[in-house]
């Protein structure tokens, strides 16, 4: 194994697929890019929720506000990705 980057190596019956896998999640990201952000955002919320049950409501709202922030981002950028290759879905099933 060379030294440098750590790597996760991903088998399937036997297989090596992490580069299909790496292609594949690298692809997606590139024709959503509000993906990153809406993911951020599930895991500030339940990080939210994890404060909150400890008591520290004031951190919770904080990361929540954030949160929301970042869902905001997702949306919009989702949105700006389906108009964009949305149209060129529609051409292309004709």
């Amino acid at each position: 194994m060379k030294k440098g980057r750590p790597s996760i190596r991903v088998k399937y019956k036997g297989r090596d697929v992490t580069s299909k896998l790496s292609g594949r999640l690298r692809g997606y990201l590139r024709e959503n890019w509000g993906a990153p952000f809406i993911i951020a955002f599930m895991v500030m919320l339940m990080m939210a929720a994890g404060y909150l049950c400890y008591g520290l409501e004031s951190i919770a709202n904080d990361i929540a506000v954030y949160a929301y922030y970042s869902l905001v981002i997702g949306v919009v950028l989702q949105l700006i990705c389906y108009l964009k290759y949305g149209r060129r879905l529609l051409e292309n099933s004709f």
